[in-house]
């Protein structure tokens, strides 16, 4: 496998291999062994949706050393973690809706990890053999619940919040890849994973010690510096290196 999404074509819903812009549909349990279709399907008439519909959202944050110097805040000792409401999940090409106009409400380029097995007390050696893949995410914030609330759920939950996508990549190390975030065609992020306080697989082993992953449970890794708000109209794309982008607008 590669670059694996889920689409929805009338009232079916389905996972493929995207090769060359084109997609072989899977038989069979995406997690397990499944087999691809020889034949293509068109991608005419297909919707892409977020490439899994994850139990649980876990979010990671201050795990880059520059973002948390950005935050005037010292490196964590342990990861610091919450849950967002997977409702907060949209795919490539949907639209962020802001609730709030009159709240500082900002973006936060992503890379996001797929669970591809139960994954119970992993250690970080073992993690890998757990991931099932990788792709591009945001954690939008709005920074004045944030601050008011003092935690993080409510103000990283709303609908729309999480845009993730647009496909997984099964074949990739994740040890160091660009990050980019891009709004209106500017650089706003620039960074690298290698510069992760906890990588992936520290990431997978902590949780797991916590809270029992299951297949399709997603984990937002941080980002790194240069969040900023956000306005109605704005064009955010994060690019990672080896990920198809993820391109999303604000309404």
């Amino acid at each position: 496998m590669a670059a694996i999404g889920r689409f929805q074509k009338g009232d079916e819903i389905f996972y493929a291999k995207v090769v060359d812009g084109e997609l072989f549909r899977l038989q069979g349990d995406v997690f397990g062994s499944p087999s691809f279709d020889k034949k293509a399907t068109p991608f005419k008439g297909v919707k892409t949706l977020t490439p899994v519909a994850p139990s649980k959202l876990i979010a990671v944050g201050l795990n880059y050393a520059d973002h948390a110097r950005e935050q005037n805040k010292p490196l964590p000792k342990e990861p610091l973690i919450w849950f967002k409401a997977p409702t907060s999940l949209i795919p490539d090409g949907g639209k962020i809706e802001i609730p709030f106009p009159d709240h500082q409400t900002e973006f936060e380029g992503e890379l996001a990890i797929v669970i591809g097995r139960r994954a119970r007390n992993v250690t970080a050696a073992a993690a890998s053999r757990y991931i099932f893949g990788y792709t591009a995410s945001q954690d939008i914030s709005d920074r004045t619940i944030q601050r008011s609330d003092g935690q993080n759920a409510r103000a990283k939950s709303f609908d729309t919040f999480t845009p993730l996508g647009p496909y997984i990549e099964t074949k990739i190390d994740p040890k160091e890849l660009t990050i980019q975030m891009f709004q209106n065609g500017q650089l706003r992020q620039n960074s690298n994973t290698n510069q992760l306080i906890f990588d992936v697989y520290k990431l997978v082993s902590f949780i797991s010690t916590n809270l029992t992953l299951l297949p399709g449970d997603v984990i937002l890794t941080g980002t790194p510096s240069g969040v900023g708000p956000i306005q109605s109209g704005d064009r955010l794309e994060v690019r990672i290196q080896g990920l198809a982008p993820l391109l999303n607008t604000v309404k």
